[in-house]
């Protein structure tokens, strides 16, 4: 395989993706697969729920159509052109966690553009989506069927590794493939820091960072950043559309269980109904609980970036990645700041 091509699948793959996040109907094979193909792609998709509680439907089509963005060919081109494309190509593991759908796809696609085979370690919370994509891109170009292989088992025969877990899953990745060349990433979350000065539109978009995937991804807002005096209403005010992922029974579970807790322990909360807000100095929020300080001066907001900088992903703000963008990642935004392609290049 050669880099154009594996960029062209992709590129198609994108538009295949984008039409499944809308949820559009399409005519004979305009998209290189049939309607029949295509339904059954969007089967699936209403089928997750059925497999993780946290995969709603809404929740799934927003991945898809994140990723498809992503997947715009003048995108890729312009992202692949910075780095080598390898001519002997190794195998990489890539051990996937599961938290929000398809969160190991940029992984998926790193290794592939690289010029490198994947063998893919899927987490059982989200192990029918990528393998239905795969079997796509092998339909568009069939030499990505010696690219890409999936374990179910104890994974062998790979010359590095890609794993994503929970900070406990980082101890069992360092004893069992610190000997090869290797990637590890732990749990991180994400800031959001407010001026005063954000618009009621600003202020919904900021809903999504906060309720897209159910607030479980290391992309969503665990904790606002505040100015002295500002008045939380405004928040409560912007994210009232969101209140309906309390009818998720996960999340809603979750919300129920920490407001339980909160009243018991006689603790001070805010509550809307669908989610909690609680004053704290804690980067790390617990589900359906946001987080939030209040901040005098710009070098509070700086010393507080820098105290969690290990586990900040990423901060949304006027001065930073904009508002609803969040979870809307470019290609060259990195897990962990780490730049993938560079590691693979230098394998």
């Amino acid at each position: 395989m050669n880099k154009d091509r594996i960029i062209s699948a992709f590129a198609q793959l994108g538009k295949i993706m984008n039409c499944l996040g809308q949820n559009h109907a399409t005519k004979d094979f305009e998209l290189g697969i049939t309607p029949l193909e295509l339904e059954n792609l969007n089967s699936l998709i209403s089928r997750q729920v059925h497999h993780n509680g946290w995969f709603s439907v809404d929740m799934v089509r927003i991945a898809f159509c994140s990723l498809a963005v992503m997947l715009e060919k003048e995108k890729l081109e312009a992202w692949a052109k910075n780095y080598k494309f390898n001519e002997k190509p190794l195998t990489v593991a890539v051990i996937m966690a599961g938290n929000i759908p398809l969160v190991g796809f940029h992984d998926f696609l790193c290794v592939l553009l690289s010029g490198n085979r994947i063998l893919c370690k899927l987490s059982s919370e989200d192990k029918l989506l990528l393998p239905a994509l795969s079997k796509i891109l092998i339909h568009l170009d069939s030499d990505f069927e010696g690219y890409i292989s999936f374990s179910e088992g104890n994974i062998s025969n790979f010359d590095a590794v890609i794993a994503t877990g929970s900070t406990n899953s980082l101890d069992h990745f360092v004893q069992y493939f610190s000997k090869c060349p290797h990637l590890f990433r732990g749990s991180r979350t994400s800031l959001a820091v407010i001026n005063g000065s954000e618009s009621d539109e600003e202020l919904v978009e900021l809903g999504k960072d906060l309720f897209h995937y159910y607030g479980r991804g290391c992309r969503n807002v665990s904790h606002l950043l505040l100015p002295e005096n500002y008045s939380l209403n405004r928040i409560f005010e912007a994210i009232v559309s969101y209140g309906e992922v309390v009818n998720n029974k996960k999340y809603g579970n979750n919300y129920d269980y920490y407001k339980s807790i909160h009243l018991m322990n006689l603790e001070k909360f805010l509550d809307n109904n669908f989610v909690l807000v609680k004053e704290s100095q804690e980067l790390f929020s617990p589900l359906a609980m946001i987080y939030y300080s209040f901040y005098s001066n710009e070098n509070e907001v700086k010393d507080f970036i820098t105290k969690h900088e290990g586990n900040i992903q990423c901060i949304v703000g006027s001065n930073f990645i904009p508002f609803g963008k969040a979870q809307a990642p470019g290609l060259a935004d990195y897990a962990d700041t780490i730049d993938t392609m560079a590691w693979l290049e230098n394998l």
